[in-house]
């Protein structure tokens, strides 16, 4: 059967080392990835203290003045990097479709501590190792410090969960590791407002999309307004919320690997009830897992039938991610102003 919702999925027994409790979790994944796309995870080994934290001084950074946060502004449409204010964005351009700018603000950074070497500087590595830029320390002590941590915490994790899928895939278990050994992944924390007026026609907190990369890792909040997921009947569903869990989902690239048979989700983060009368401010941190920037997606072994051709053309993860992203904060434009 079909799953309609999102699964919940303990990573303790894959953790555990044992076949039995691998295989089990594999099966668990593969099923959540061919149905929905979505699956949220306990007992994933990031400390909660560091979540905490990390949660913590990222509300400080978003409570500061406009004009503080617009000094560490995204350099350019494809360099994510830094602040980008809200209804600066909206995801639904990257599928080819309109919508009003997102009612949400993000600070966003990528790899630290690039190796001074010819792959993490060259033009084929355009702006993907591109240095973050951080709001000084005196404005949100220990922020860098928190943030760099938790995007090596997150690499840790998405390593994990890479293993994980090549096990679901049927393919050797460390498979994708050469192919995210130099990943272009990005870590963006992300605010939305409290709303209590009205907004423009068909304005979200976060339009439909769905997400480029490998995976990506959510550690939401429970504030009202939360995110939602079509199902294959077409319906908005809820993604649970539970406490000390993430919620994991496959992005297009790896949608593209498995030439289909796994689902890169629609999504989006839907709006509070107007009649609420509490803070509905929400926060979410956000980490997109992205391969080498020269890893080449095509179809996996075992994901074609014989006889049978590719759904999609072969394409580097580097170049299917800028592409995004321009589109994404230029509001369709196929051009960097």
């Amino acid at each position: 059967m079909t799953l309609q919702y999102v699964p919940i999925i303990n990573l303790a027994p894959y953790f555990s080392g044992e076949p039995d409790g691998k295989a089990a979790v594999a099966q668990a994944v593969n099923q959540a990835c061919k149905d929905i796309g979505f699956l949220v995870i306990t007992e994933h080994q990031i400390p909660t203290e560091l979540i905490d934290r990390v949660s913590r001084l990222t509300r400080q950074f978003f409570d500061l003045p406009l004009a503080e946060k617009r000094k560490v502004d995204r350099p350019s449409p494809e360099m994510v990097r830094g602040y980008s204010a809200v209804a600066e964005e909206s995801l639904s351009y990257s599928l080819e479709e309109s919508a009003p700018g997102d009612l949400k603000e993000s600070f966003s950074i990528g790899p630290s501590d690039v190796p001074n070497e010819d792959y993490y500087h060259n033009a084929e590595a355009g702006p993907h190792f591109a240095p973050n830029v951080w709001p000084a320390n005196e404005r949100v002590p220990g922020f860098q410090e928190a943030y760099r941590a938790y995007f090596d915490a997150m690499s840790q994790l998405a390593q994990s969960l890479m293993r994980l899928f090549a096990l679901a895939l049927e393919l050797d278990e460390r498979f994708f590791d050469d192919r995210i050994d130099r990943h272009i992944s990005m870590f963006r924390s992300l605010s939305y407002p409290d709303i209590k007026t009205e907004v423009e026609a068909g304005q979200l907190r976060a339009s439909a999309h769905t997400d480029y990369g490998s995976l990506t890792i959510v550690r939401p909040d429970n504030a009202l307004g939360g995110l939602q997921v079509r199902n294959q009947q077409g319906e908005w569903v809820d993604v649970p919320y539970v406490e000390n869990g993430f919620v994991v989902n496959i992005g297009d690239l790896m949608m593209q690997w498995t030439n289909d048979q796994w689902i890169s989700t629609l999504h989006r983060v839907v709006n509070p009830p107007m009649t609420s009368e509490q803070d509905n401010r929400r926060q979410s941190l956000v980490f997109f897992h992205q391969p080498n920037y020269d890893t080449l997606i095509e179809c996996l072994p075992g994901c074609l039938l014989p006889g049978a051709t590719p759904r999609h053309a072969p394409v580097t993860s580097g170049d299917h991610l800028l592409a995004k992203f321009v589109k994404q904060t230029t509001f369709g434009g196929s051009k960097v102003a």
